[in-house]
């Protein structure tokens, strides 16, 4: 199960993508629909959130970020 990592109460708009960028902060960009292409990302809010490995995070339907353990299959490399 996922578990709360932040804060942000983001309220989602339709076509856009909202993901956690490199610098920890919540980004938005336009959906690429059919033949029109996606617009550049531009910053929602500023958390400064430190990732761990092993984790993947997103925007929650609350519009927090929060975090789930990846699913890993295989030997290690």
């Amino acid at each position: 199960m996922a578990e709360k990592v932040a804060k942000a109460g983001i309220k989602r708009e339709k076509g856009y993508l909202y993901y956690l960028d490199k610098q920890g902060d919540v980004s938005r960009a336009k959906m690429a629909r059919g033949k029109k292409k996606g617009g550049n990302p531009t910053k929602v809010t500023k958390l400064k959130v430190k990732r761990a490995e092993g984790y993947l995070y997103f925007v929650d339907k609350q519009g927090d970020v929060s975090r789930a353990k990846m699913a890993r299959r295989g030997k290690k490399k």
